[in-house]
């Protein structure tokens, strides 16, 4: 499928793509003041919010301290109705992105590091939209393959997550992006496929497992 995906790919096969590519991009960014206005309220009690290995188990192969927090919208189709309803200018944003299967707040403790790692799997893009960004340098940045990217607030950033990947914030200051995964666009054949492919995805217990973390957490952090 992933060979399927790369050959069809409307927009080729890239580490980075121009976010210009996809017009809900810069409709999503106007968005960004409100979307920042309700990041700030939650981050007075950011040390609450869960960290990402205990939504998904999975990832304590990239992270097992309190560096990599998270605040999920939706996760591989799931809704976390309580997030959406605590920031609801966030979540009508979010309605603009075609296909979205994940999205949440994406939020790197300062001197955090996550090692060179890859997605599961390239039937969907990755898109960061930066919103609290302490540095656009060589302290705070991506890097996807050979490419190295840094954040801007407001700015759109768009890959392919199954590129060799690393990210990292060697600053004082918490670096926050939200962050959404979306349906490759494909041609009508292979974008079926593709759909039935993560359909099997979200069946499996990398994702009903962290779909009962999440429903656990939101309801003891709303309860």
């Amino acid at each position: 499928m992933e060979q399927l995906n790369r050959r069809y790919s409307l927009h080729g096969d890239h580490p980075f793509f121009e976010p210009s590519d996809f017009a809900w991009t810069r409709q999503l960014a106007l968005h960004t003041e409100a979307i920042q206005k309700e990041l700030d309220a939650l981050l007075p009690q950011v040390e609450r919010l869960p960290n990402f290995q205990d939504i998904s188990p999975d990832q304590a192969m990239l992270t097992t301290d309190a560096g990599w927090k998270t605040f999920f919208f939706r996760g591989y189709g799931v809704e976390c109705e309580g997030n959406r309803r605590k920031c609801p200018n966030t979540a009508k944003a979010l309605e603009l992105v075609p296909g979205m299967s994940t999205a949440f707040f994406s939020i790197l403790a300062p001197g955090k590091v996550l090692p060179p790692h890859r997605g599961p799997y390239n039937g969907v893009l990755r898109y960061h939209l930066g919103l609290r960004i302490p540095a656009s340098d060589d302290t705070c940045a991506i890097r996807v393959d050979n490419e190295q990217r840094s954040w801007g607030e407001g700015e759109s950033l768009v890959f392919d997550d199954t590129y060799q990947h690393e990210a990292w914030n060697r600053t004082p200051h918490w670096r926050i992006v939200l962050f959404v995964d979306f349906l490759r666009p494909l041609p009508l054949i292979p974008r079926l496929l593709n759909n039935a492919m993560m359909a099997i995805i979200r069946a499996t217990p990398f994702v009903r497992v962290a779909a009962r973390n999440q429903a656990r957490w939101e309801a003891s952090f709303y309860g």
